[in-house]
């Protein structure tokens, strides 16, 4: 680390600043370090050392983050080198990584905030700011002409890969996503539905400043070309946070798609929706369900570990039988 910090320095001119390396989440990607000047937090460093992604990706990444920035996209911008690169080599104990700098988002965690939203708000307002960054992305996302290529779905979501991926043991599994996946690629890949996406936007991914409300997002690692749906279902999964308190299914259910409701008035105040679209949205969380599978055995594989079959039985129980909503109150 010490050695990638003082290349750092060198190739963003941040001699004089502190580094203090961020303890990672489990399945996490990358080594992230805050650089502070005179007590501040100024930049998140983030050090990428797996290996499994190319320069051309990287650059791909921090291209669209950038573009997102200059066109008033509540995200965090990257900071090019001295050399004006969005992202750079570095060389450890004769190892490559890529090194990119990106401005710290203001504001917090939800999490670290202990899930309490700001005092004198109401929390329809946090529900209605998140569906509105996201708007604010994929709308420009629709007019993005990228000079770098990310991913698209299928290159990464088919039976070649994810039949390796998925231990023999799970045959029942794996047929049901190959049937999800020929049901994708029917979709329509117009410019109003299918584009550049965050692929992970949850409330890990952005800090609220709890003065105002404004939401920052980051972390556009998982970045693809896919449905702008699937972001729009993962952040309806992800309100089943917030329904927890509530027993009844059908209730529960309600009110999961009261948030969802009002995210969509906040997405629909910058972009439009293709109304065909909004209602396959069971069809999309099932896609996310899949990346929650192949995200869970991936990390398994890259830490050399047997899947734990508690870790994905919910998920492939949906998939195999067909579970709707994700198995989560019921839909109408």
């Amino acid at each position: 680390m010490k050695q990638i910090l003082e290349q750092v320095k060198r190739l963003y001119a941040l001699e004089g600043c502190a580094f203090a390396p961020v303890s990672g989440h489990e399945g996490g990607r990358n080594q992230l370090v805050t650089v502070s000047l005179h007590g501040e937090k100024r930049y998140v460093l983030r050090i990428s050392a797996l290996g499994d992604r190319s320069e051309e990706e990287y650059l791909a990444e921090t291209e669209f983050v950038r573009f997102l920035a200059k066109n008033g996209a509540p995200v965090a911008d990257v900071i090019p080198s001295v050399r004006g690169r969005l992202a750079e080599r570095a060389e450890a104990d004769g190892k490559t990584v890529f090194v990119s700098l990106f401005a710290c988002a203001k504001g917090m965690l939800f999490a670290d905030n202990g899930y309490r939203y700001r005092e004198g708000a109401e929390l329809s307002e946090y529900f209605y700011n998140t569906g509105k960054a996201l708007g604010a992305i994929h709308r420009l996302s629709k007019t993005y002409v990228p000079v770098h290529r990310r991913a698209d779905y299928f290159d990464k979501y088919n039976m070649e890969y994810l039949g390796r991926l998925i231990p023999d043991g799970y045959g029942e599994l794996k047929t049901a996503i190959a049937k999800r996946l020929e049901t994708f690629r029917a979709l329509p890949k117009d410019e109003e539905s299918y584009g550049l996406i965050h692929f992970d936007f949850s409330d890990g991914n952005w800090h609220i400043d709890m003065d105002t409300g404004d939401i920052t997002v980051f972390d556009f690692d998982n970045c693809m070309n896919c449905w702008y749906m699937f972001d729009l279902a993962n952040l309806w999964l992800h309100n089943e946070g917030w329904t927890r308190q509530e027993t009844d299914p059908g209730e529960r259910f309600k009110l999961m798609q009261k948030c969802f409701d009002l995210q969509l008035q906040g997405y629909r105040s910058e972009t439009e929706l293709p109304e065909e679209m909004l209602k396959k949205l069971p069809l999309f969380i099932d896609m996310v369900l899949i990346e929650n599978v192949v995200d869970e055995l991936e990390c398994c594989a890259r830490e050399g570990e047997e899947p734990d079959p508690e870790d994905i039985e919910d998920a492939a129980e949906c998939l195999m039988r067909n579970i709707p909503y994700a198995g989560i109150g019921q839909g109408d």
